[in-house]
């Protein structure tokens, strides 16, 4: 099959050439897919991409008229691509629905971790060979009650750590697993009101959006951790900024954020200008913010690259892949992994 891969980070390339074994005539383009971009995938038949390309309906149908039938997504959020111009169009669909679920709870749990024991302004003033201790108080986790918002298997994941520190921890999702340990199920309004931290692990819909939100915010704790690895839609960037100057969040820990796209995996450094609500968010003391990288570990990356082969191997063999699978084209079926996120259990 014939592919071109867009937004490629040097890192990635080893991982996708293990994977594919020279099966796949793949071409590796750091470029972000992009109407102006769109025009690279000519006279191939499959395009993989990244949270961070423009999979929107003009591209779609840009890439539909250059002859592409597949799209492959080296993520497990589908947000980024207009699912509705890509079935009009014929092209299927395929994700990640699953990867290193651990890689992004530890992130999750690192975030937390460092905000509570102030590692960042302690890292800081090191630097500077000042070791006084007067502002870098924290607190225990242990006994702190601890609210995960969606429980897929990244969720359940950072439950799991959560619990060997000694935390109580609440759940919520629409739909429940049946492989809870040691968590208890809550209502959200629940969950909100009794966390002293908050864990979101909920994909990005027309559902969950700006589920943080000002009314949201009201009925947490005073104080209250809020850590999002999950997609940054999730969280009013606008509500969120007064509630952390006035202290009713006492701490946020952010690896996603609502603007990040064309400003997040790219360096910046050089803009004249910035922006504003990020840079707000910089800011402040108890804001951590790292660059979407929850899911950068080595362990992450090769599965993501082998699911990502794996996706394209079935599609060569005629076989069924997402939404392929209720196709009456398809001629084989197969148990392929459909396409859905790590969290299929929306709020309501």
């Amino acid at each position: 099959m014939k592919v071109v891969a867009y937004s490629i980070k040097p890192f990635e390339k080893e991982f996708l050439a293990r994977a594919n074994q020279k099966k796949h005539d793949i071409t590796l383009i750091s470029n972000a897919l992009s109407l102006d971009t769109a025009s690279f995938a000519e006279g191939k038949d499959a395009v993989v991409v990244f949270t961070n390309d423009d999979v929107s309906r003009d591209v779609v149908n840009k890439l539909a008229d250059l002859g592409i039938k597949y799209i492959a997504t080296r993520s497990g959020g589908t947000d980024h691509i207009d699912k509705k111009a890509a079935e009009k169009r014929g092209i299927k669909l395929a994700n990640v629905p699953s990867y290193s679920p651990q890689a992004i709870a530890e992130h999750a749990v690192a975030l937390a971790l460092a905000l509570s024991r102030k590692l960042e302004k302690a890292i800081e003033q090191g630097h500077h060979f000042n070791f006084r201790q007067d502002e870098l108080i924290g607190f225990n986790f242990y006994n702190k009650t601890v609210g995960i918002i969606g429980l897929g298997h990244i969720g359940l994941a950072t439950a799991a750590i959560f619990n060997g520190f000694g935390c109580k921890v609440l759940g919520y999702d629409v739909v429940v697993p049946g492989n809870l340990q040691d968590i208890k199920l809550t209502a959200l309004d629940e969950l909100l009101s009794g966390s002293d931290v908050i864990s979101i692990h909920v994909p990005l819909t027309d559902q969950t959006k700006h589920m943080i939100n000002a009314q949201a915010i009201a009925k947490m704790k005073p104080g209250v951790m809020i850590i999002n690895t999950s997609r940054g839609g999730l969280i009013k960037t606008s509500d969120i900024l007064p509630a952390l100057e006035s202290g009713k969040v006492g701490y946020l820990g952010l690896d996603v954020y609502e603007f990040e796209k064309g400003l997040f995996f790219e360096d910046h450094t050089g803009d004249k200008q910035k922006d504003s609500m990020l840079k707000r968010l910089i800011e402040n003391p108890n804001v951590l913010i790292t660059p979407h990288q929850a899911f950068l570990t080595k362990e992450a990356l090769q599965e993501i690259a082998n699911q990502t082969i794996a996706n394209l191997d079935l599609w060569q063999q005629e076989k069924c892949v997402g939404d392929a699978c209720v196709n009456k084209e398809c001629k084989t079926k197969t148990t392929a992994r459909p396409l859905k996120m790590d969290h299929t259990n929306l709020l309501p």
